[in-house]
């Protein structure tokens, strides 16, 4: 698949949406990266003091009745809550009305890796505290990863495709991956699709805390995310939502939208090697980009900047840096690599659809976001991670990468039209 596709399923970005620690709209979260600050401090949803990791990148200030009708964000989760609003925020940043389109050729895929998290552990202590008869009846509808998706198609009268994606971190990269192919397929003339995620909570920090998996540098929060860094010691949670409105190039010209840029190539794999650690070899990941620069059309020394996974734990930083020197070859050491992760944290199913706001982004203005608290890297990531400060260099092609627990695997390619 290459730009040589007829309009008709070739596939542009056409609105951002994001909510995240570094900000609540999509200016304010870019200009947040670009300058370097960092979302991450001292937990607040709840008491941290007994957990090991007591830090977290939340979504601070946050009030969704100001967003959304009070009565339905009283009825869904924070998640849920975080992810509608984003899409409302993407649509409005597209010009798509609703009221001009057919409502069959719209559709919605908006996944989250764990979903109502925040709805599971308060109906639980309903449960066991007050009795099963004050289990909200609401609790399903809330807490199941679909919801956000069904949610904003109610809201829009969209009746295309319509569901949610799990598969852990790799979650929203595999909604927008597959949200693509459903317009080259001819399903859908338009997708809003992306990640929503709200897991900064009391069960969900104790179970990933007994993995050992998250950074306990709890006296310096502001430094504890620190991707490809000898010092790094485990991902800092966070939370918020990244969503994009697609479209066929064919119908975002009939309605003439403003293109931010076209969304090129996407694969996905499976290392088949372990629940939670990644292939030390780097194999699928490998797989995963060969096939979407293949998907796109794009010669690998054609690419200017990787959006990479770097989630600051000791093996996903390595094995991600071997996997792009087997695919780029001489070109990884041309190539401009920066987790954004060390601002925002990691927003787990989010995570894909607020990074692939930033490779839309690093396209549409000329800059790289950094890496930051990149003091002294690992001598087995040994490649350019823009370290602690933005660079402003012409981009044209973008790959962003994400994994996920039980060895998935998913990139996407973002071209420049």
């Amino acid at each position: 698949m290459d730009s040589q596709l007829p309009p008709s399923q070739r596939v542009v970005v056409t609105g951002l949406g994001a909510v995240a620690s570094l900000g609540h709209d999509v200016d304010t979260f870019w200009s947040s990266l670009l300058a370097g600050k960092c979302g991450i401090e001292r937990v607040t949803h709840f008491d941290p003091t007994d957990f090991a990791c007591q830090i977290g990148a939340e979504v601070r200030d946050w009030q969704p009745e100001q967003h959304m009708d009070p009565k339905e964000a009283r009825r869904n989760d924070r998640y849920t809550q975080l992810g509608f609003v984003t899409a409302k925020q993407a649509i409005k940043d597209s010009g798509l009305e609703m009221a001009k389109e057919d409502g069959d050729r719209v559709g919605v895929l908006i996944g989250s890796g764990i979903g109502g998290m925040w709805t599971y552990e308060s109906q639980l202590k309903n449960l066991f505290e007050r009795g099963p008869r004050k289990v909200s009846p609401f609790t399903i509808p809330s807490l199941i990863g679909n919801m956000c998706s069904g949610l904003v198609a109610i809201d829009l009268g969209a009746r295309g495709p319509n569901f949610g994606i799990v598969s852990a971190c790799a979650t929203a990269t595999h909604a927008l991956g597959e949200a693509m192919h459903m317009i080259r397929r001819g399903d859908a003339d338009v997708m809003i699709a992306g990640g929503a995620e709200a897991t900064i909570t009391p069960f969900a920090y104790a179970s990933f805390c007994s993995m050992k998996a998250m950074s306990t540098r709890n006296d310096d929060p502001q430094h504890a995310s620190r991707p490809f860094d000898l010092g790094r010691d485990g991902f800092v949670m966070g939370e918020g939502a990244g969503i994009l409105v697609l479209e066929s190039l064919a119908h975002a010209q009939a309605r003439g939208a403003r293109i931010y840029c076209e969304l090129a190539g996407y694969a996905a794999s499976c290392d088949a090697h372990h629940i939670t650690m990644p292939d030390p070899e780097g194999k699928g990941l490998s797989l995963a980009m060969r096939r979407a620069l293949q998907s796109a059309g794009v010669a690998p020394e054609n690419v200017d900047y990787i959006n990479a996974h770097g989630t600051s734990t000791p093996y996903n930083d390595k094995f991600e840096t071997l996997a792009i020197k087997k695919v780029f070859g001489d070109h990884a050491r041309q190539l401009a690599i920066s987790s954004t992760k060390s601002m925002t944290g990691h927003l787990l199913g989010a995570a894909g659809g607020i990074e692939s706001v930033v490779c839309v982004k690093t396209i549409q203005t000329a800059q790289i976001a950094p890496t930051i608290n990149l003091s002294e890297p690992d001598p087995e990531c040994d490649l350019d991670y823009v370290p602690n400060a933005k660079r402003n260099a012409e981009v044209k092609v973008v790959l962003s990468n994400n994994l996920g627990f039980g060895g998935q695997n998913a990139s996407m390619v973002f071209k420049k039209l």
